[in-house]
Formats: C-alpha cells, structure tokens, sequence
C-alpha cells in the first residue's frame, strides 16, 4: 500500500513540475548543458588529437620522402640493369668469341655512360677476362673467381647481384686511383667456336652517385636522417658512416634489416624514435628513416594554454548566445507547425511556411511538396478513373460493328436465297459464338483461349464474306491459353490485317496468329503479309491525337493499347513493326497471370498486384 502511494506521488509530481515545454525553452537549456559538457571533452580530444596528427603527418612526409628517395635510386640501378641488359643482349650473346670481338661495344657503352660507371667487364666461367672497358689491363695475382661478385653471380646464376660498397681493384689504372664501386654480375652465356659456356658479366657503379643522392636527403643530420643498407643489414650509406667504422657512434641496423616496409616505433638506447623502412625493388637494399620522438616537441605547451583560452571563450560564446540561436531555430518550426495546423483542419491548399534553417526549409519544401503531390494525386486518380471508364464504354460500344454484323447478315440472307444452308447454319453458329465471347457476362477479363476462340470465329466469318482471299493459320502455345487478357484486343487486330493488309492485295493474303511465352511475359502477334506501311505511319500508330486514317472495327489500335496498359501498367500493351509490301506485324504484350477466379476478380476490380509488388509491400 505504501509503494502504491509512493508512485501515485511521483506521478502527480511529474504532472506538475514536468509539464511540456517550448521548443525554445528546451533548446536553451538542453544545449547550454550538452555544450558546457562537450567542451572539456572536445578540448582533451582535440589536443590529443592535434599531438597524434603531428606524428601521423610526420610519418606520412618521411615515408613520402623514402618514396621519393627510393624511386631515384630504383631509377639509378635500373640504369644499370638496361647497361647490363644492352652489352649482353646486343653484343655477348650474340657473337661467337672465338672469331669476333665485343670490345667495340663495350667500349661504346662505356663512353655513353661513363658519368655513372668505374668499369664494365667479362669473365670466362674460371675466372678470365674476355673484354673489359675502359681499362682492359687486369692486375698481377688477382684472381676474378674469388671475388664475391663472382661468386655470387655463379651460385644464383638466374638473377642479378648488387654488391656492397667495395674497392675496385681489378685493373691498373693509369692514375693510380681507386674507385669505391657498387658491382652489378649477372650469369651470362658465352660462345666460342659454336660451343656454349658460362660467363660473368661485371658492371661496377660509381658509388659516389648513390652517395650524393643521400646527401641530399640528409641535408640537416642533427637529429633524423636516413641510411641505405642490404638484405642482411650491412650499412652501404650512413650519414657517419666514418663514425659507425671507428665504433664511436652505433646504429640498429640488424635488427632494423628484419623489418618490413612501413613505420614502427622502437626504443634504442634509451631513447624514443619513428622508425620508417622502405625496400628498394631488384636489390632487397632497405632505406631506413630514423626520427627521434623527442622531435614532435614544438611548442606543446603553447597549443595547451591555446586549447584552454579557446574552450573558455567557446562556453561563453555559448551561453551569451544561446537565446538568440534557440530563437532563430524554434521561430521557424512554429510557423511550419502553424501551416501543417491549418492542414489537419482541412485545409486541402494550405501555405506551407518555406524558411529558416537549412534542415527546416528542406522540410517545407518537402511538405510543400508533399501537399501538391496529394493534390496531383487526386486530379490524376480522377482522370485515369474517367479515362477508364471511357475506354471501357468506348470497348463496349465498339463490341458491334454495325457495319460488320450488316455484312454478315446480308451474306447469310444471301446465302439462304441460294439455298446453302450449310453455309448459313455456319455463318450464323459463327456469329452466335463470337457474340458470345463479346458479351462475356459483362466480363473484361476472359481467358487468351476464349479471345482466340472469339479470332477464330470472326476470321471463320470474314473467309467466307471475302470469299477465302485470304488464309489465317493459328499458331498458339498450350501453356499460355489459361492466362489473363483483356477482352477483344485480337479482333480489331485480324479486322486490320483484313482491311489493310491483304484487302488490297493482288494475290492471296495471309494472316498468322501466334502465341507464346517469354519468361514471364506472354505475347500475342498478329502478322501479314499485306502491304505494309512506312515508318513514319507506324510512329504515329500508337500516339494521341494521330492522323491515321482509320476504319473497320471503330476500336483502333490506340484504344487496344490503352485498355491494356490501363489493367495490367504502362511496359505492357502494344508494339508494331511494318515495312513496306514486307507485310505487318501487331505484337501484344501481357504478363503472365494464370487465369483463376481470384486472378479475373482482382484484375477486374484493379486490385490485383505482381508477386514482386506483394513481397515489395
């Protein structure tokens, strides 16, 4: 009993003290206490924000750097490949040693790319030399095959092999000076006297190129730089390279050389850095990026006392201008909620209110929009229920062509007179039939195999008043005639291939009537081989207000295509294609609805609906 009377209490205090308010009076206070909130996160968020986009841009410009630096050296050594690649391909692979020299091109190849090269030269598979560029004189006691680049170039003989940074110290130079060289081998093959045997091709690279391409990048040393080194983490350029030889200064190199590439962050010798690796295609070479974290500090406490002063006066901005901006939004939506007020009274043309905000003129509009679609709505039902209903009582009053049944009543007449009765009974069971089928029991939708039935009869009639000048064969799938049509669509069709197609011919006219399924669509053609028409007229056909000349059944074609466009939607209905004195054909175009009571009843009342719009709704 207490707890019910607790409640009871709670509810009445509610009703009281929490009474609706305005929208105004809820925006002021619901913002100013949101907003108080989110400054202190938002001034923590962005702080910590603006540190972590430091190093992230940070990082970003070193790794663009390493691209940078990375695609000048990849250039650089793919250089040397294309060298490589000419003095073996243009001139070792092709010449028979034994007999001809390929010192000329060697020598060539040389002078075009001396700026960037020590020497190029050829060794046999033990180790002698066949040709070599600039300097061809090889020194005394100096065996080729215990070199490295040699060694390396016979173990992998597939692929091509960059050296570390070396003394070149093959030949006698003139100058007596010697060159610090990376060397390019390459596997190559030889011929002398037709017989095929193993070489090494030799391609020594000033190394000072690579050496001035770093320099470059390291032009401030103090704090970052970066260095080049192998696979295996032996240093091929350091900024104190000289320091890292006499073991005065040190550097992560081996454990760095098993990185993959991209940023990680590690700790060496008691200090913080952003570590930045990038590999070098053909050689497995690394550049290496090394940024001490202690270089983010720029000025932080700076962007701090920034945060804290831009917080401060962002709260009383705020809350100086917290009423001014409720109003402007609130003002809006009560002249908005006034117009839609003036709408639910029954106003059907109200003056939706169009202004404020972004957001609420976007929703006047739209209600704006909303109303006269209604409107639109309503004018269009009321057409299309009035088209409808003129289609169907144009479709009723063209059931009977007066002029037809005048004919057929004549022939039979005729036909009685001349004592053929057998001729007479048919006219008329014919006639009896195809009025049968008309009528329908005031039905719009019957089976395809009654609309064929009443064609059949129709066309049996016409044979006989035009004397068989003409024949109709039906061609009609079993598995379409228990779909949905609407009523007389294949009449007035036969009544124009009759009428224009095959009545003025010179010889017999013929009409093929035909029906099939598509997928899920069921399509019914009548075609002949009349006289056809130009395409101009076929344009025209199927057009309001067209200038074709019409008679026979009255319906026209327009008025079959809308009837079915009207029952079953806009993709169906007709599609004609003529030539002339290539004859006609009038394809029909219907979906696939199974003639049940429950399909018929809903077609006639227009509330029949496609699985896809039932599974859509």
């Amino acid at each position: 009993m207490n707890k019910e009377n607790l409640l009871d209490k709670l509810n009445a205090y509610l009703k009281k003290y929490m009474k609706p308010q305005s929208i105004q009076m809820t925006i002021a206070v619901s913002f100013t206490i949101v907003s108080v909130a989110c400054m202190g996160f938002l001034g923590v968020m962005m702080y910590n924000r603006f540190v972590n986009r430091m190093e992230v841009m940070k990082a970003e410009s070193t790794e663009q750097l390493l691209n940078q630096t990375a695609i000048n050296l990849e250039s650089y050594l793919r250089n040397m490949r294309r060298i490589s690649d000419a003095m073996y391909y243009s001139a070792i692979k092709d010449k028979d040693l034994a007999t001809e020299s390929v010192d000329p091109e060697m020598t060539l190849l040389y002078e075009a790319n001396k700026d960037n090269l020590i020497s190029i030269a050829c060794y046999s598979g033990d180790g002698e030399l066949v040709a070599a560029a600039p300097v061809s004189t090889e020194k005394e006691g100096l065996n080729a095959a215990d070199q490295d680049w040699f060694m390396a170039a016979t173990e992998q003989m597939e692929n091509l092999h960059f050296s570390t940074p070396h003394v070149q110290n093959l030949f006698d130079n003139a100058s007596y000076r010697y060159y610090w060289v990376v060397s390019l081998s390459r596997a190559v093959e030889l011929t002398e006297n037709g017989n095929s045997s193993m070489g090494v091709l030799l391609v020594d690279m000033n190394y000072s190129s690579i050496e001035q391409l770093f320099k470059k990048v390291n032009y401030d040393t103090s704090s970052e730089y970066v260095y080049l080194m192998d696979s295996n983490g032996e240093i091929i350029y350091h900024p104190r390279q000289k320091l890292i030889y006499t073991d005065l200064y040190q550097e992560n190199n081996l454990e760095e050389a098993k990185l993959a590439d991209g940023s990680y962050e590690e700790m060496f010798q008691g200090s913080k850095r952003l570590i930045t690796v990038k590999t070098v295609s053909y050689t497995g070479w690394k550049i290496v990026s090394i940024v001490p974290m202690s270089s983010f500090d720029m000025g932080l406490l700076g962007t701090r006392m920034f945060v804290i002063m831009l917080m401060s006066l962002t709260m009383l901005a705020v809350i100086l201008f917290n009423q001014l901006v409720s109003a402007q939004i609130a003002r809006p939506l009560q002249k908005l909620n006034n117009s839609i007020k003036d709408w639910e009274s029954g106003n059907m043309n109200p003056d939706i209110y169009v202004g404020g905000s972004q957001e609420t003129e976007h929703l006047g509009r739209t209600l704006r929009s909303v109303v006269a679609q209604l409107r639109q709505l309503m004018d269009d039902i009321v057409v299309e229920q009035e088209e409808k209903r003129k289609s169907e009582l144009d479709a009723l009053q063209s059931q009977i062509n007066p002029h037809f049944l005048y004919n057929t009543l004549d022939s039979i007449v005729w036909m009685i007179e001349g004592e053929r009765y057998d001729d007479a009974v048919f006219m008329i069971t014919q006639l009896a039939s195809l009025f049968r089928v008309s009528l329908s029991r005031g039905r719009t939708i019957i089976s395809i195999e009654d609309e064929i039935r009443h064609a059949q009869n129709y066309m049996n009639i016409q044979k006989i008043r035009y004397k068989n000048k003409f024949t109709v064969t039906f061609k009609v799938e079993e598995e379409v005639l228990q779909c949905c049509t609407v009523k007389l669509v294949v009449q007035p069709l036969l009544e124009n291939a009759i009428y224009y197609g095959t009545e003025e011919m010179d010889g017999d006219g013929e009409v093929t009537v035909r029906g099939y399924r598509n997928e899920q669509d069921v399509y019914l053609e009548v075609s002949d081989n009349g006289l056809g028409m130009p395409e101009e007229i076929v344009e025209q056909l199927l057009t309001e207000n067209n200038r074709v000349r019409k008679r026979g059944s009255g319906v026209g074609l327009l008025n079959v295509h809308n009837r079915i466009a009207l029952r079953f939607g806009k993709p169906y209905g007709l599609e004609i294609e003529s030539y002339p004195d290539e004859g006609t054909i009038v394809r029909i175009h219907l979906p696939m609805i199974p003639y049940t009571q429950e399909n018929q009843e809903a077609l006639e009342k227009g509330t029949w609906k496609s699985e896809k719009e039932a599974a859509h709704e």
